[in-house]
């Protein structure tokens, strides 16, 4: 089973072909990064534009990487390869109305063209499938209970993942994700955008992370925004943001060193808050493995805590690999393989879904 998978929930427009669900045939992602940088953040009407522009060429490519036999020949296509592709799957959402439009109707366009069927597949749960595209990975199918956390730009969630295909959130932000939360650091303390690897970078040069005691966003118990879910698996990173504006205000870095230990000290409250639900959520079941997937998991720092975490657990801790941690389409693809996702008709008549969650399988 070979699938085509298109994603297009944000700034990167991917195209990708995977085999039964975890062999990764090619992988293309263009990344919009430049053209947001001078805004300091993702502007939904160039992302959509840049989305339209690029989807053809880059859908067409992750095909021609995928089958042919002269990987350094750019201009060579044959039509026939088309025929290899046995289904198309696509990113439907969470993520930005706009540029969610132009993937799904790419993918509903080219699936009626080549008369194969369409799957719709969901953004978050796919990130929590990327750890298995890795060749080392254990097979999805036998790792058992898992617990799943999704940390990107848009998205921090502890997802409780019985099976493949079986998702239910059990912790959140209930604000700002953590890659956000990165990214308005990084624009208070003049670091550059994407926030999240800048921070990460500059964390390395502090000499301490306890320069600056900055606040780990605890909700309150019985607070309305929990919305049912338990206060001590959830997060609230909106403090946390205001809590560095005042600090720079009264205390602005007077040299590259004072800048590194605050941002250290940032970072260390964003990790320390995401390592202790974790923890917290480990204890609620008995896991055989926890999955960790997104942008944000690539974060260094993040990454020793959690080892940290699921070691004094007992529980493997299984992370993508640096290039599927962000958006890509190998993920939707891989997902789409392993039999999950909208089909048949409702696959067909599916419009985007900007605020899907995980376990959700068609928004309303």
């Amino acid at each position: 089973m070979r699938i085509l998978g298109i994603e297009s929930s944000c700034d990167e427009t991917a195209a990708a072909v995977v085999e039964d669900g975890r062999r990764v045939l090619s992988s293309v992602v263009f990344t919009q990064i430049a053209m947001h940088q001078p805004y300091g953040g993702v502007v939904p009407e160039i992302a959509s534009r840049s989305h339209v522009e690029k989807i053809g060429g880059v859908i067409r490519e992750a095909v021609r990487q995928a089958f042919t036999d002269a990987p350094d020949d750019p201009a060579r296509f044959d039509d026939a390869w088309w025929d290899r592709i046995d289904a198309v799957a696509v990113t439907y959402g969470p993520g930005l109305a706009s540029s969610l439009i132009v993937g799904l109707a790419a993918a509903k366009g080219l699936a009626l063209r080549l008369g194969k069927p369409l799957i719709g597949i969901n953004h978050i749960e796919a990130h929590l499938h990327a750890v298995f595209l890795s060749p080392d990975a254990p097979d999805p199918r036998s790792v058992g209970h898992c617990l799943g956390l999704a940390v990107s730009g848009g998205h921090s969630s502890w997802i409780d993942m019985p099976e493949v295909g079986r998702y239910r959130i059990i912790g959140q932000t209930l604000d700002d994700a953590a890659g956000e939360a990165f990214d308005k650091a990084a624009k208070l303390l003049g670091l550059g955008y994407p926030g999240g690897p800048v921070i990460d970078r500059v964390a390395k040069q502090a000499a301490r992370r306890d320069a600056v005691a900055f606040p780990q966003g605890r909700p309150k118990p019985g607070s309305p925004a929990l919305g049912g879910l338990r206060a001590d698996l959830c997060v609230s990173f909106s403090g946390l943001k205001t809590a560095l504006m005042y600090h720079l205000r009264n205390h602005p870095p007077q040299s590259d060193a004072e800048r590194a230990e605050i941002a250290a000290a940032y970072q260390e409250a964003i990790v320390g808050a995401l390592a202790d639900r974790t923890a917290r959520a480990l204890r609620l079941n008995r896991y055989q493995a926890m999955a960790v997937g997104g942008g944000v998991s690539l974060n260094g720092r993040l990454r020793e805590r959690l080892r940290e975490v699921t070691d004094a657990a007992g529980v493997p801790l299984l992370l993508a690999l640096p290039k599927y941690c962000g958006d890509n389409a190998a993920m939707i693809a891989g997902l789409a393989g392993m039999g999950v996702g909208v089909t048949g008709p409702a696959a067909m008549a599916l419009d985007v879904a900007p605020s899907l969650e995980a376990g959700d399988s068609v928004c309303g």
